[in-house]
């Protein structure tokens, strides 16, 4: 049942603000050919930050940061409650769109924009969260802030990490700092829920005439690097059959796979060949060392494991199979999804229901507290690129579905059970 303040605020969502407040993001970074260069707490994100501040205090907003130089901007509700958050990122690819990441910031800031208009206060406070370094094109690994967040542990493991130019997280971490001195830290706290607005990056909301997805889950992941071990030699005086190729044995090795491959479901199924490095590399000389990676993907972890056992399987003498990284399947918490779909059927907004095949932030918040995610569609399935786009009037759906979602939850005087009770989420 919603008690029909989060329908009320869904009306008080403007379009003209949502597409106005992106297209001024988008300026920080801005790229010639269109598109934007923003990355992790270089200067073009610093600068977005301190627009973001700014206009987080016009809306009566308290704006705190953490160790990781997260960002939460609060609207206080009526009792000092576990808030309801949503959120992702500002932060984007060398060469990436308008919207992976900051539509869902500007879309909760569109929210709170909303609630100040219309003078709803809801008895929990409502938080945007801007997420350090999800897209991991500075500093790796990606999703930083979100799971030093959830792991504040891990941030001693980060610090060290360089960019391309040399400069480390614990550099580029104190010059942020000492841009916003004024804002209080604060360590990790209990939360009652975290939902996240994200376009799709795919292409299958387009594909089926959707305007909205309510996303289950994301998809474990297993990436491999495999070494194939030959002989250099000279091209053209070793006979074929005296050969230790080592690209030859590669190949056969990476078609093995996708032969293996091609006996699961095909509609959940990622296999990507990612990187190839050879060598002596040389036109005219037999390689001596092939090295390529995979990136496998599915929702199923006896599928993940089933991988895992051919991945063990081709290991021999002369082919090294080394994981360099593994995360589970993710479940979004299924009382979120049924409130989600309550909100779109009062709103009469037809949905779909996905699994997520990309990282998001949502993934390492699901162990936190209980966290689902929404979908917009991507024109085309482009993302990380200067042609994403996302038609303004699903933009727009996306932000109401999100607004009644926010306030009907923060409304809610117990919060939503956590499925994963051995997880620490307070309520």
């Amino acid at each position: 049942m919603l008690d029909g303040a989060g329908i009320e605020l869904a009306g008080h969502i403007s379009q003209q603000q949502l597409m106005d407040k992106l297209a001024q993001l988008a300026r920080f970074g801005a790229l010639e050919q269109g598109g934007v260069n923003r990355q992790a707490l270089s200067t073009e994100e610093l600068d977005a930050r301190a627009w973001l501040i700014d206009w987080a205090y016009t809306l009566g907003c308290e704006v705190m940061t953490d160790d990781c130089a997260n960002l939460f901007i609060r609207r206080a509700g009526l009792e000092d409650l576990p808030p309801v958050v949503t959120g992702s990122h500002i932060d984007t690819q060398p060469s990436g769109g308008n919207l992976d990441g900051c539509y869902g910031v500007i879309a909760g800031m569109e929210c709170l924009r909303a609630l100040a208009q219309a003078g709803i206060t809801t008895l929990r406070p409502i938080e945007v969260a801007v997420w350090m370094n999800e897209e991991g094109s500075r500093f790796s690994p990606g999703a930083m802030g979100s799971s030093a967040f959830v792991q504040p542990q891990r941030l001693i493991n980060y610090l060290n990490n360089q960019d391309a130019q040399g400069v480390t997280l614990a550099q580029a971490l104190a010059r942020c700092h000492q841009r916003f001195p004024h804002l209080p830290r604060r360590a990790a706290l209990p939360m009652t829920a975290f939902v996240e607005l994200h376009i799709e990056q795919g292409p299958v909301l387009e594909q089926a005439n959707k305007p909205l997805a309510l996303v289950q889950g994301i998809q474990g992941v297993r990436w491999y690097q495999v070494t194939c071990l030959g002989q250099s030699a000279h091209a053209g005086t070793t006979p074929m059959a005296d050969r230790k190729d080592a690209m030859s044995l590669a190949r056969q090795t990476a078609q093995q796979l996708e032969k293996q491959a091609e006996t699961l479901p095909a509609d959940q199924l990622r296999l990507t060949f990612g990187r190839w490095d050879i060598e002596p590399n040389a036109i005219n000389t037999i390689a001596s060392r092939a090295t390529f990676t995979l990136d496998f993907r599915h929702e199923n972890p006896a599928v993940l494991a089933q991988f895992d056992d051919w991945m063990q399987q081709i290991s021999a003498e002369n082919v090294i199979v080394e994981c360099i990284f593994s995360h589970s399947p993710v479940a979004f918490n299924t009382q979120l999804l049924a409130q989600q779909y309550a909100c779109t059927q009062a709103l009469q907004i037809e949905t779909a229901t996905l699994t997520s095949g990309a990282f998001h932030d949502a993934m390492h918040l699901a162990s936190h507290c209980p966290t689902s995610m929404f979908f917009v569609p991507s024109h085309n399935g482009i993302s990380h690129n200067p042609a994403e786009y996302t038609d303004p009037q699903y933009l727009y759906i996306g932000a109401k579905a999100l607004a009644c979602c926010l306030t009907e939850l923060a409304n809610q005087p117990i919060g939503v059970t956590h499925e994963h009770p051995h997880l620490s989420c307070l309520l």
